[in-house]
């Protein structure tokens, strides 16, 4: 059985997050654990990571099957020495405030070389995460693909496995893959030997068991496009059979399942995650 959820608001402070993903009946969640829009971040106190803790408890869902994504401000791959280290300082934080809050896995953007080259964008990266594996505490970081924008590092899964195999130790990272972005970097997920296919070249190269969460989402732009655009499940360009086929491989794996689709009149959470337990 796969454990779908979707990333959940954290309004109203941290603790709330367990009962939001509840309420759309989800089996697994993704939260910030801060404000994703800014490089400042208030300390977790002891009574939000107490709430926080009883709020999972109480919602039934698994500790396992949660996880927390960076902000979007920090850039990994960044050749900008100011830049740079400002952001190893804010990914060592988020592994240090999962810790705290018994998150297990932490979802990381690779970011942009800024066109200094692929080579360059990567052994920023490579000292970025090596540092955040100093933190001790188990919480397993993860690389998400992207989609192939301009500049961008980690798209293709080759590359991406290459990247994973310079980490150590090797035990504190996994992989994060985001349906919308294979499809918009070129790997045809539309039908069940597409996604096969796809996933193959990830195992190949990345190992087995690197895939720890799968990000799904639909495509609003086309094959190849290297457009970041997220649809709803079953109604964008990778279709119901690619998104079928995708949780059926998560749900064989026993990964969990993170939907990040949109809030519109079409569709909500909830019924987006109901449309995606139904293609089981």
């Amino acid at each position: 059985m796969a454990q779908i959820g979707c990333h959940v608001s954290i309004a109203g402070g941290i603790g709330n997050a367990p009962g939001y993903a509840a309420e759309r009946s989800c089996g697994a969640f993704q939260v910030f654990t801060r404000n994703p829009r800014g490089w400042a971040a208030k300390d977790l106190d002891a009574d939000s990571i107490r709430t926080y803790r009883s709020g999972l408890e109480s919602s039934g869902i698994s500790a396992e099957h949660t996880c927390a994504h960076m902000p979007y401000l920090p850039n990994l791959s960044s050749t900008k020495p100011d830049g740079h280290a400002k952001s190893v300082a804010s990914l060592v934080e988020e592994v240090r405030r999962c810790g705290k809050l018994g998150i297990p896995y932490l979802v990381t953007h690779l970011g942009s070389h800024l066109g200094a080259g692929e080579e360059a964008g990567i052994k920023r990266l490579v000292a970025a995460y090596k540092r955040a594996a100093a933190v001790k505490n188990g919480v397993t970081i993860l690389l998400e693909n992207t989609a192939g924008q301009k500049n961008s590092v980690g798209s293709d899964f080759v590359q991406l496995g290459g990247i994973l195999g310079q980490l150590e130790p090797a035990g504190r990272f996994g992989v994060c893959i985001d349906t919308c972005h294979a499809f918009a970097y070129g790997y045809d997920l539309r039908t069940e030997k597409g996604v096969r296919d796809a996933f193959g070249v990830l195992d190949e190269n990345a190992g087995p068991d690197a895939l720890k969460v799968l990000h799904l989402n639909d495509a609003k732009a086309g094959l190849g496009s290297n457009l970041d655009r997220h649809h709803h499940i079953g109604l964008g360009e990778i279709g119901k059979a690619g998104m079928r086929a995708a949780v059926r491989l998560a749900a064989r794996r026993h990964v969990p399942i993170i939907l990040e689709t949109p809030i519109d009149s079409v569709r909500d959470d909830h019924e987006n995650v109901r449309v995606a337990k139904s293609l089981e």
